[in-house]
């Protein structure tokens, strides 16, 4: 199969995600809102990734199951075991183009030496930073190993997508492809909005009408910050700040979490209106997650009005303008975290003024705009459109340096 000297004259999209529809989480919200406006765009699109029984949300585009297993103490996740041969097949009827790797997981390095081997470009998009959870979790001394099979990997695709110019610096400077494109996220700014704010849902939560709400919206696990979270609360308090908590999301650390925080609010999983009721009825949206690439939480709590503190790492840096929309704190810096926090507790004019131009901002995040530039840039990896300059002014030379294996695995797909 050679898709490059194909007839064709659109694209047609095979993207491969290591979790597209079995756990929601803002990746996969990301690439479902694609593939919806790829199918209106009528452009061919295909999901390879592995599945459950019961899908958490209706996705959007055909998927076909790809065979996976659970993955040890994070059982809520999968783990795709390659591309056997009934899913090779699928993928040869289907006939594309241009590969979308949203992974560097078993999948995509399969999906990606299979690419080479049929000749069709492969691209990327870099949804979270994976290298980092080791960190988190006893293993800090992979992360180097981790960030050199990212490298060749990365390295190996026609182009890579960041979601926020910070994190494509990341990229750059650690040298992971020469033509790295931005592909931003949207908000629905109808959803999240501030007069979704409702003073009796506060009062069914014990929250009264003088109460400061801190919220933390997200899944709760170790990587998302929630031990300096519960810090930089413990820390305000001893400063004298009078604030409640807000915990919207689960996740296998929430016992933990609420141990550290026993007098907090835990909702549990919310979405759709619910979700954008919680943020809007809540006064300080506070994320110290470092590993986001972009940080979609950060922008639905900024289109809700509300004032962000966030940690000054990839994501958080190309959203929040720090004193005017937020604060950006240094990552593990809890004195640093709990000085602007009480802060923003105690002055509710700096509050509103500060969540006036966080809603203001995330107005520029419109979605089929963002996707519009992802279609174009297939578009241009598959010779369709004149050719756009990456920030580098350069193009990636070809789609075939050193194989991330041993020869003899590089085509074992």
């Amino acid at each position: 199969m050679n898709a490059l000297n194909s007839s064709y004259s659109a694209p047609r999209v095979a993207l491969f995600s290591g979790n597209y529809n079995y756990l929601r989480d803002g990746a996969n919200q990301a690439l479902n809102r694609l593939v919806d406006y790829l199918e209106r765009q009528h452009v061919a699109v295909r999901v390879y990734s592995p599945t459950a029984p019961v899908p958490a949300f209706a996705h959007s585009g055909d998927v076909v199951s790809v065979p996976s297993i659970s993955i040890p103490r994070r059982r809520e996740y999968r783990f795709a075991l390659g591309l056997p041969r009934a899913v090779r097949d699928d993928l040869a009827a289907f006939r594309p183009n241009i590969f979308h790797l949203s992974a560097p997981d078993l999948l995509g390095y399969k999906a990606l030496k299979l690419a080479q081997a049929w000749n069709i470009p492969a691209v990327a998009s870099v949804h979270t930073r994976f290298e980092t959870y080791f960190r988190y979790y006893g293993f800090g001394w992979a992360e180097r190993a981790a960030s050199g099979y990212l490298k060749k990997f990365y390295g190996q695709c026609a182009q890579i997508y960041a979601p926020t110019e910070s994190m494509a610096q990341v990229l750059r400077d650690e040298g992971m492809n020469p033509d790295i494109r931005i592909w931003s996220r949207g908000i629905d700014s109808q959803l999240f909005h501030p007069a979704k704010r409702d003073e009796a849902w506060r009062q069914a939560h014990g929250i009264g009408p003088a109460d400061v709400v801190v919220a933390f919206v997200g899944r709760l696990v170790l990587e998302k910050g929630l031990a300096v979270f519960a810090d930089t609360i413990a820390a305000a308090r001893a400063k004298g700040a009078n604030l409640k908590v807000l915990v919207v999301g689960d996740g296998p650390e929430r016992a933990w979490f609420a141990g550290r925080l026993p007098d907090a609010v835990f909702t549990g999983f919310q979405q759709g209106a619910d979700l954008a009721r919680a943020y809007a009825s809540s006064d300080i949206f506070f994320n110290p997650s470092t590993t986001e690439t972009f940080g979609n939480v950060t922008l639905e709590a900024m289109a809700a009005g509300l004032p962000t503190l966030c940690a000054r790492a990839t994501g958080s840096m190309s959203l929040v303008s720090h004193g005017v929309t937020g604060y950006l704190c240094e990552s593990h810096d809890v004195g640093e975290y709990a000085a602007c926090l009480a802060r923003l507790i105690a002055d509710a004019g700096l509050r509103r003024g500060l969540g006036a131009a966080a809603r203001g901002r995330s107005l520029i995040y419109n979605w089929d705009r963002i996707l519009s530039d992802v279609l174009a840039n297939y578009r241009e990896v598959l010779g369709l459109s004149a050719p756009i300059a990456n920030p580098e002014g350069q193009r990636p030379e070809g789609l075939r340096p050193e194989g991330l294996q041993p020869d003899d695995l590089a085509v074992a797909v």
